[in-house]
């Protein structure tokens, strides 16, 4: 019995010492980027029971990003894949009486390019149902379900895949497979041997005539609603206006059809749309029901259940497009009276979006304050319920049959559906939870100081994977774009990646930022690189001052607007002994008219022939013009084709430090845009951040460290 026992308990620390083993968590890798699956659109169904969304993830043998439809269940009991094409697809929608689901995909097919396909949810393989000419921007299902409201940009006549296919020119009788002569190595090319044509010369008559991915604008192209029948499989215009259109809503009786566009006398000169509505049949005559001094943004109208009134989301005026602060507002649908912004979000002072109708209640999701949370306001517009407690960060919501889901992700753990159910969330789709039960990850906890003028600052600092408390540590300071945007409690690979690698990564909502109200965002206006790095530097010393950050080990960084500012940050502190600028303009005035803002040059700064606009030009670009006081080893990244913030930037900030002899390197990503996309240039990027912070602080830090022992014992130091 003795012995028994004795073995039972030798069992029991066994298996206690095999779990504890298995228990254990590693740091994050960078092939760990590849493993992270991509959750994104949920839709449920109108039943309210099933939830269709995009699943994406990376396939690193073909280098590309794919994405499919999967399905789950609303209690997360169900949860598979329903679409296995080789191709992608994505924006699936429930048709309203729920018999179908219907996505996009560029998938073979009769008709070529990215079309509406259909599944029946009875079984059967997936058909297409559309076949447009043109590019298919979005879609929207009629309340009968007989219908789709399609946004279809026109064709560009020049692209090859639009040219009439010329046949194959007929073999001579005589000619077999195997009875032809190899040609010479170096022959020249038959005369008759077809030759791609020259590309046609790009002719530009327009203001604003770049932007980025899409390319040049070119007159005569625009977007446009139509209505296709899906019995007849007829495709017809719904109005026939000459300006884009975008964001059909069908009303509630589905007899109107609601929408954006701009009337302008010049429509490039200010993005800003205004809400239309027409008769939900071809041909119909367009009634603008919002003033041409409206701003609406381009996102989801909202008709109210007696389809008396609209909700949109309505924008700051021009001037302010870079620092705007969307906020909700109503309009009548019959246009008897101007547009009414609610008393209850203004007083909020922070942006809303995505507004959702339930039942005589708005819904909204409000970005405040490194969170993202939802709120639910009355018709009235009297009161705002929030409805889960920060830090949350919520997005892509849907609604039907009573149920509430959206996409939320944390510090931790990428972004999942979950279920919003009496003020709190619960899981539904579990993607990326074996994978991350497996990592180690660095904390993240809120800071806040107080910058140069006083002003309250927020961030978020993440300590390096298994800190010990009172250990300095190499800092990094990475600077999100926009500016007009937050660093919330999300999860951010860069910033565990750093922190598995032994760095404290800082991210600083500087003045700019969005979350933080109107008179924050606006402090920068037409004067950039100012505030902004007042409150970085405050961070840094504050991270210092905690006791967390080694002052002779300091990195930073960016990417668009973070690489502006890691321009200013190196031309204003030489404490940085390592940087990593991306996608970052230098000389600012070398920008008017080659990227896409020119807006913003035009009414925020001014014309550069302005007097007074040519000071401010000169006066933002100071890394450039006086990048002698910048010391700091810098690596300066850019995409090919960025029509966003051209490459030039980059360039320019390159070979004014080579020319300095400063340690610098410039690297061009072919092809791409100002997102890099291909998934072996995002880990390329990341493999380069990391050797060269790597080589400017760990090695540095570590030199010091080994100079300093050998001080105190009396021993040279190794070189």
């Amino acid at each position: 019995m003795i012995k028994s026992r004795a073995l039972i308990s030798a069992f029991l620390v066994i298996a206690g010492a095999v779990t504890a083993l298995g228990q254990h968590k590693r740091a994050l890798k960078l092939d760990d980027l590849a493993r992270i699956v991509d959750v994104r659109d949920p839709q449920l169904s109108p039943d309210g029971q099933w939830i269709a969304y995009v699943v994406g993830t990376t396939d690193v043998k073909d280098d590309k990003s794919v994405s499919h439809i999967w399905l789950a269940n609303y209690d997360g009991s169900v949860d598979r894949q329903i679409t296995f094409s080789q191709d992608s697809e994505s924006s699936p929608r429930w048709s309203p009486d729920g018999k179908y689901l219907a996505f996009t995909s560029g998938r073979p097919g009769p008709a070529k390019g990215t079309q509406v396909w259909l599944l029946d949810r009875s079984g059967g393989e997936a058909w297409q149902l559309t076949d447009t000419k043109g590019r298919l921007q979005g879609y929207e299902w009629s309340l009968d379900s007989r219908r789709l409201a399609l946004v279809i940009g026109d064709p560009d006549p020049d692209d090859p895949a639009n040219q009439p296919e010329t046949p194959a020119a007929a073999a001579p009788a005589n000619a077999t497979p195997n009875n032809s002569a190899p040609a010479a190595p170096n022959a020249p090319p038959s005369a008759n041997a077809a030759r791609p044509k020259a590309p046609k010369p790009i002719v530009i008559d327009r203001y604003k005539y770049k932007q980025d991915v899409e390319g040049y604008l070119l007159s005569g192209r625009h977007s446009y609603i139509y209505l296709f029948d899906i019995a007849s499989k007829k495709t017809e215009r719904l109005t026939t206006g000459k300006a884009d259109e975008t964001a059909p809503a069908w009303s509630p009786d589905g007899k109107w059809i609601a929408y954006l566009d701009n009337h302008g006398d010049d429509p490039d000169r200010d993005a800003a749309s205004q809400v239309f509505v027409a008769e939900a049949r071809p041909g119909s005559a367009e009634k603008q029901i919002t003033p041409s001094s409206s701003r609406g943004e381009r996102s989801r109208l909202e008709w109210t259940p007696d389809g008396k009134n609209i909700i949109f989301i309505e924008g700051d005026e021009k001037k302010f497009g870079a620092y705007n602060m969307p906020h909700l507002a109503m309009v009548a649908t019959d246009g008897s009276a101007a547009p009414k912004r609610f008393a209850a979000t203004e007083q909020l002072d922070r942006g809303v979006s995505n507004p959702r109708v339930v039942g005589g209640a708005i819904e909204v999701l409000v970005a405040d304050d490194r969170s993202t949370y939802p709120a639910r306001l009355q018709m009235d517009g009297s009161t705002v319920e929030r409805l889960l407690k920060p830090p949350v960060v919520v997005n892509s919501w849907t609604m039907a049959g009573g149920h509430t889901v959206a996409l939320s992700t944390s510090d931790t753990h990428p972004s999942e559906v979950f279920a919003l159910e009496n003020g709190a969330l619960r899981q539904i789709t579990h993607h990326n939870d074996e994978l991350f039960a497996e990592l180690d990850l660095g904390r993240t906890e809120d800071v806040e100081f107080n910058s140069k003028d006083g002003t309250d600052v927020h961030g978020l600092l993440t300590y390096p994977a298994g800190y010990r408390k009172g250990e300095k540590v190499p800092l990094l300071l990475r600077i999100h774009g926009g500016p007009n945007g937050q660093d919330e409690h999300a999860f951010s690979f860069e910033r565990q990646f750093f922190a598995a690698n032994g760095y404290a990564v800082l991210a600083v909502n500087y003045r700019g930022s969005s979350g933080r109200g109107q008179k924050y965002s606006r402090a920068i206006f037409a004067d950039w690189g100012h505030y902004e790095v007042e409150d970085l530097e405050a961070g840094v010393n504050h991270v210092i001052a905690m006791g967390v950050a080694d002052p002779e080990r300091l990195g930073v960084g960016g990417w668009s607007y973070g690489g502006i500012l890691t321009d200013y940050m190196i031309a204003s502190d030489p404490r940085f002994k390592a940087a990593t600028s991306g996608a970052g303009t230098a000389f600012t005035v070398s920008f008017y008219g080659t990227d896409q803002y020119i807006i913003q040059y035009d009414y925020e700064i001014g014309p550069p022939w302005e007097p007074k606009a040519w000071e401010t030009y000169t006066r933002i670009s100071y890394p450039f013009l006086h990048a002698d006081r910048i010391k700091t080893p810098t690596l300066f990244l850019g995409g090919e084709r960025d029509f966003n913030v051209p490459v030039q930037g980059s360039q320019q900030m390159y070979e004014a430090l080579r020319s300095l002899g400063r340690d610098t390197q410039l690297v061009i990503y072919p092809n791409e845009f100002h997102g890099i996309r291909r998934p072996s240039y995002i880990r390329d990027r990341y493999e380069r951040y990391l050797a060269w912070y790597d080589k400017h602080l760990k090695a540095a830090g570590d030199q010091k460290r080994a100079e300093a022992d050998a001080q105190s014992s009396g021993r040279p130091a190794k070189q």
